[in-house]
């Protein structure tokens, strides 16, 4: 098994759509070449950013097919997010993603039929990650979501004799004590990438060394800047890259944010369309009003500058 960790930051990206709701893979090379351009080397696809619930099977494997594709040669490392509320399905993605060269695969838990004890939920990831032996497999933890919750730390002293695969967890949880005490379950060996973007930089400094983050998309500057600044002791300049990452979050969550950052992403030249349904989409004042206020803080002055 390939010995992968998720390290400095991580773009969870969109999935691009045609004005007319259709996939769009075209749009990965452009996807790619934004973020590798900016010195972005890892993607997570298809997760919560990538409107995976709003997928079909095929569609998702397409996606995967497109994306590892576009990857092959470039130094871009795709993980894949599989998980489904039918466990058969995320099952066949992860199988999928690992004959197809993906470097990782993820799951979030089930969440009509939620697992009901902390067994259920390592059984569920079990079943999803015998499929896919030779890549690493992160459980996402992401309970404001999927409404599943149970502790991280009891999950990583429990899941590893069912999970030989188990590489570590995509940590969505802005709950840092929960997150300290699972970075240092079974003896601190698992992989924990922090996944709320506005709260990073508190991540760092309970030894978060990676994180997966859909503003990293379109200001993966702010992030590179502010992992710099933290390592060299900077801590006044890493709160002023953490306030930015703030300030930008909240614009866009005003007006509905996955149609505010995908509107977002096309303004700035990458065209991955808009979200589905039951997202929702800024109309052209929103979008106006939405790039006035990103004008007024600063954003395309600090965004990519690392």
């Amino acid at each position: 098994m390939s010995e992968f960790r998720i390290r400095g930051i991580c773009a969870a990206t969109h999935t691009p759509f045609s004005s007319d709701g259709s996939i769009d893979l075209a749009a990965v090379d452009a996807q790619r070449d934004h973020l590798l351009a900016r010195g972005v080397d890892q993607v997570f696809i298809g997760g919560s950013t990538g409107e995976s619930h709003s997928l079909g099977i095929d569609e998702r494997r397409s996606l995967t097919e497109r994306w590892v594709a576009a990857a092959r040669g470039t130094g871009l490392h795709v993980i894949v997010h599989v998980g489904s509320n039918c466990l058969t399905d995320a099952a066949a993605l992860a199988a999928h993603a690992q004959r197809q060269g993906a470097a990782a695969v993820s799951m979030l838990a089930p969440s009509y039929f939620k697992p009901r004890s902390l067994a259920d939920l390592v059984a569920c990831c079990e079943m999803v990650a015998c499929k896919a032996r030779e890549l690493p497999f992160y459980y996402y933890d992401i309970p404001v979501l999927t409404g599943v919750h149970f502790s991280m730390e009891e999950f990583l002293e429990l899941a590893p004799a069912r999970i030989g695969n188990l590489r570590g967890i995509k940590f969505t949880n802005q709950d840092l004590m929960a997150y300290q005490l699972a970075l240092r379950a079974s003896g601190g060996r698992f992989d924990l990438p922090w996944g709320c973007d506005e709260f990073f930089l508190a991540a760092l400094a309970l030894g978060a060394r990676g994180a997966v983050g859909s503003t990293f998309n379109f200001a993966p500057g702010v992030y590179q800047r502010m992992q710099a600044a933290f390592a060299r002791g900077d801590l006044e300049g890493a709160r002023t890259e953490q306030f930015r990452s703030v300030q930008l979050v909240k614009v866009l969550a005003k007006r509905g944010y996955m149609g505010c950052a995908k509107a977002l992403m096309v303004h700035l030249g990458v065209p991955v369309g808009p979200a589905r349904l039951p997202n929702a989409n800024p109309d052209a004042a929103a979008v106006k009003a939405m790039l006035a206020e990103l004008e007024q803080i600063g954003f395309f002055d600090w965004r990519d500058a690392r």
